[in-house]
């Protein structure tokens, strides 16, 4: 799937892995990198298992559900999202403390197309880049019949904050931050905007 827009948005494939899973950790601000350093065995490094996942053709983080921004055949950016059908299971105080209040909040997005990460390389923000990968997200929640948007972020991280207000999210609920060694807010809340398609 290609939209035609400038800079080229374009449909991930699997060669696209190791550039997804550095865009991921970015998105997620070494979340990420340090959830995958507890899989390591051997001499894997973090970043070889987040590219081994992103090579999955299934399950949240995919290529298959991310669309990436080009330039001159480079990554820029990437947007990874989905529909959510179903609430997750886990239990929230089971799980590590840096995504426990975002699984909390995801299952407040039942019936939404859920952004779950939104990135772009240093040296190519502040180009529109986000709000280009925003709208195409938003392309495929209407070409897939779901009438709602939902994307979470950090309350500090207040450029997204400002972003997604923007374009049009508002907030629906929130949930406190975990304080863990591995995130950069220890303090605050977790925000989870919903933007309305009908």
């Amino acid at each position: 799937m290609n939209f035609q827009s400038s800079p080229l948005i374009r449909q991930a494939d699997k060669e696209d892995a190791a550039a997804l899973a550095r865009l991921i950790d970015i998105a997620g601000e070494g979340i990420p990198n340090w959830l995958w350093s507890r899989a390591c065995e051997n001499d894997q490094t973090p970043l070889e298992i987040g590219t081994e996942r992103a090579q999955r053709p299934s399950g949240g983080f995919s290529f298959s559900n991310a669309l990436v921004s080009e330039r001159q055949s480079d990554i820029t950016g990437m947007v990874l999202s989905y529909a959510i059908e179903t609430a997750p299971e886990d239990d929230p105080d089971a799980l590590p403390a840096p995504i426990a209040p975002f699984v909390e909040l995801e299952k407040h997005s039942v019936g939404t197309w859920y952004i779950n990460a939104l990135a772009v390389f240093p040296g190519n923000r502040g180009q529109g880049l986000g709000s280009s990968l925003l709208a195409a997200a938003e392309r495929l929640a209407r070409e897939n019949g779901t009438s709602a948007m939902s994307i979470q972020v950090y309350a500090q991280n207040t450029g997204a904050v400002r972003l997604y207000q923007r374009l049009g999210y508002k907030l629906h609920e929130k949930a406190p931050v975990r304080s863990h060694p591995c995130q950069p807010y220890y303090t605050g809340d977790v925000l989870l905007l919903i933007k309305d398609l009908t």
